[in-house]
């Protein structure tokens, strides 16, 4: 946690930190290791804002007490709550109530955006349901658990980073995740490679998540897969300078179509441009000053 902090602190807002309190807490130190999560959450290590927590499940004895202190030590400063395991739409009311619930028991007005991991047959049953619900402003895919769910019919290979991208159960899973978040508007997190040493491996399994997958985000589980992650996700330098001069030729011509190198653009293209543009600010990319100016005058920072 405080290795990933330093990187943060280092590189900026560019990734978000999940403190976790499900697989990180020691069984029988649960409530300890809350605190220390909202301990680092108000700390000085969370420079960016961009800090969130990882609770139990909502079925765990510890769901309540996570979500009560940390939302009673750290509610102020918390970027969002993720609740692992979710059996489906109805599971994901009644954490979402919860956390609703305890936010106004504390005082605190704002909405804090709950994220789910989408990792059992019930939640990738509802995953359209549960996107579309407007609390939920994420939807990640947990890899081990939704591969275990299947009593061993996925075999082991289809957790590695190459083999999540070939088996058609685990396939259909991600696509119809990122589907639905697309749908609702919500932000489709790609799982984790294990592999961690290997980062040539992470770095295909990137590429693979953003480019043909349609995911925005992807989980790391270690400092060293961060920086590939966001290279990944990032546009190259070549779609961020086609970006711009399309965009920058459509607001000189008030949104009109263009030609640009022989080929017509118009508002549908210019929104698909935007978004090139959005994923370069979010990954930490430098534009020139008169795109910013055009286009970013009002954004200070935010994460990828």
């Amino acid at each position: 946690m405080l290795k990933s902090l330093k990187m943060q602190a280092e590189l900026g807002p560019v990734f978000d930190v999940t403190l976790d309190c499900e697989d990180g807490a020691p069984v029988g130190g649960e409530a300890e290791h809350a605190h220390l999560v909202a301990e680092l959450v108000m700390s000085a290590r969370n420079e960016h804002g961009r800090v969130g927590a990882r609770v139990h499940p909502f079925d765990h004895p510890s769901f309540d007490a996570d979500v009560q202190t940390i939302i009673r030590r750290a509610g102020s400063r918390l970027a969002y709550l993720m609740v692992p395991k979710i059996g489906g739409i109805e599971e994901a009311r009644g954490a979402v109530n919860a956390i609703d619930r305890t936010l106004r028991e504390h005082g605190h007005t704002h909405r804090l955006p709950v994220h789910v991991l989408i990792e059992t047959h019930g939640a990738l049953r509802d995953v359209d349901a549960i996107a579309a619900h407007p609390r939920i402003e994420s939807l990640s895919f947990g890899l081990m658990d939704f591969v275990s769910a299947h009593r061993g019919a996925i075999p082991q290979a289809g957790m590695s980073a190459s083999g999540q991208f070939e088996h058609p159960l685990v396939v259909r899973a991600k696509l119809e995740i990122a589907a639905a978040c697309h749908a609702h508007l919500k932000i489709p997190s790609h799982c984790v490679v294990t592999e961690f040493k290997k980062l040539d491996l992470l770095r295909e399994a990137a590429q693979k998540a953003s480019r043909q997958l349609g995911y925005l985000r992807m989980w790391s589980i270690h400092p060293d897969q961060i920086v590939p992650i966001v290279e990944a996700f990032a546009p190259t330098v070549a779609e961020t300078d086609q970006a711009t001069e399309i965009l920058m030729a459509a607001q000189a011509n008030d949104w009109a179509p263009i030609s640009h190198r022989d080929t017509l653009h118009d508002r549908a293209s210019y929104r698909y441009f935007w978004h090139v543009l959005e994923r370069a600010v979010r990954t930490g990319q430098s534009l020139p000053v008169g795109v910013r100016q055009a286009f970013f005058s009002d954004v200070t920072g935010v994460a990828a």
